[in-house]
């Protein structure tokens, strides 16, 4: 059949979402079963397959794209970059090799060089366009891997782990889970990190850190620092922990999924203070740039150990020339989707300006919320908002909580989730998206009033 029929109610089918999504109920309204069929024995006609696909798919939809979605650090989707990624999507390119798509090459190197200057990286780092925040750990910290080990006189990519020197991992004692999965992929085990003592917002104490190094200064080690705690959005003191690294020679890694984003914000910029002294960082776009899911990016300050842990290599495969960029060379995945092309759309429509005011917009609208949640004398918001991060506990009772957090998610006004903090429930309010307005964040503050007032 034509694609045209099929392309135009495709557009008609996300045209009619995209236009309810500000006023829809925020939260699934069922499973999605319909979508649970039996594989038919012969094809079904491209347009009855779209059209069931759509109304099945409707009821469990979640509006995590709409401008009052607060749940766990998701931004939407700018419309330049979603219509970019329909783009991507038709073009179908591979961006494993320069010679399978120059052009998802170049955008590659656009944009990571784009990026690398918004967050105030050194200019010579290395990078890698991945999935999200969990596969940019996991390659920034085989990067490490494989430095750290090499300094000790072991191959880990020749030689594995088995016998090889002991490898000591360090990190705050609130760590993002992903960096714990990322040591479990790379066989360094979530169990052996060393938990550095972190402060009442998260933090790590870097005084407590520089005594651990200390303490075994000639054993591989790698420090793995965070840029926005996931609860309260504080940042621990990189200036302090990068030097100690750096006196120590520790690798310094930065998990800043979102919060590495305030370097591009002149008046959050202090935040990250000393974070481009470190040896890695992992960012995502799918978060603060607004991007569609999926994009991420790591950063190296050791190209050759960057290189070393993820080259892809067989005598079918072609070298990429020195004015070239081999995708696959710096990423764990062979094939990829060219998902640099939408994070290209969304930095040349943003600008470096435009990126600083969004950012600066969310964390001044976190603290709107915050200040509206803060008339009520039942509620008690636990962090100090310095980002776009609220957390908040109701009659400092766990029952209370997470009564308030299942009735806002009912109510379906706006979505946001819970947590444990220091062992007691909380709500957890994240402030991420491109169409969130005064009047969104208002309402929304609101509801959550109502719900705790039930």
């Amino acid at each position: 059949m034509s694609l045209d029929p099929l392309l135009d109610r495709a557009r008609e089918l996300a045209g009619a979402y995209l236009a309810g999504l500000a006023e829809r109920p925020v939260r699934a309204e069922g499973d999605a079963d319909g979508l649970r069929l039996p594989l038919p024995d012969a094809g079904t006609p491209a347009l009855e397959v779209l059209e069931t696909l759509a109304a099945a798919a409707e009821p469990g939809l979640v509006a995590s794209a709409g401008p009052r979605y607060f749940g766990f650090v998701t931004g939407g989707a700018l419309p330049v970059a979603l219509a970019a990624d329909w783009l991507t999507a038709a073009w179908d390119q591979n961006a494993a090799l320069h010679v399978m798509s120059p052009a998802a090459a170049a955008a590659e190197t656009a944009v990571t060089g784009w990026v690398r200057d918004l967050l105030g990286l050194p200019g010579d780092v290395s990078a890698g366009v991945v999935t999200g925040a969990q596969m940019a750990n996991v390659t920034a910290l085989a990067a490490a891997r494989h430095a750290v080990l090499a300094r000790a006189g072991w191959d880990v990519e020749e030689r594995g782990l088995q016998g090889a020197p002991w490898l000591r991992v360090l990190a705050g004692e609130e760590a993002h889970v992903t960096v714990f999965n990322a040591l479990r992929l790379l066989g360094l085990g979530r169990g052996t990190v060393e938990l550095v003592p972190a402060d009442g917002q998260g933090r790590m104490r870097a005084g407590a850190l520089d005594e651990a190094l200390e303490r075994a200064s000639r054993e591989p080690t790698i420090v793995c620092a965070q840029a926005g705690n996931v609860d309260t959005g504080a940042f621990d003191p990189l200036f302090d922990i990068v030097s100690a690294c750096h006196e120590h020679g520790a690798w310094c890694h930065v998990d800043g999924a979102f919060g590495l984003w305030a370097a591009a914000a002149p008046r959050r910029a202090h935040l990250v203070a000393g974070a481009a002294g470190a040896d890695s960082w992992a960012v995502d776009a799918h978060k603060w740039l607004n991007v569609p899911y999926d994009a991420a990016f790591a950063f190296t300050a050791d190209t050759e150990a960057h290189a070393a842990a993820m080259r892809l290599t067989a005598p079918y495969l072609t070298e990429a020339g020195a004015a070239e960029r081999n995708g696959a060379d710096w990423v764990p995945e062979a094939s990829r989707r060219a998902r640099a092309f939408p994070a290209w759309a969304a930095l040349r429509f943003l600008g470096r300006d435009g990126v600083a005011e969004l950012v600066e917009r969310c964390c001044a609208l976190a603290a709107r919320i915050a200040a509206r949640l803060e008339t009520d004398p039942r509620v008690d918001v636990l962090n100090e908002v310095v980002l776009n991060q609220v957390l908040v506990r109701v009659d400092d009772d766990d029952a209370a909580t997470e009564a308030a957090i299942r009735r806002v998610q009912q109510d379906g006004t706006c979505w946001l989730g819970g947590t444990r903090r220091r062992g007691r429930a909380a709500m957890r309010i994240s402030v991420s998206g491109w169409a969130t307005t005064e009047a969104d964040a208002d309402r929304s503050a609101d509801a959550i009033l109502a719900a705790i007032r039930g």
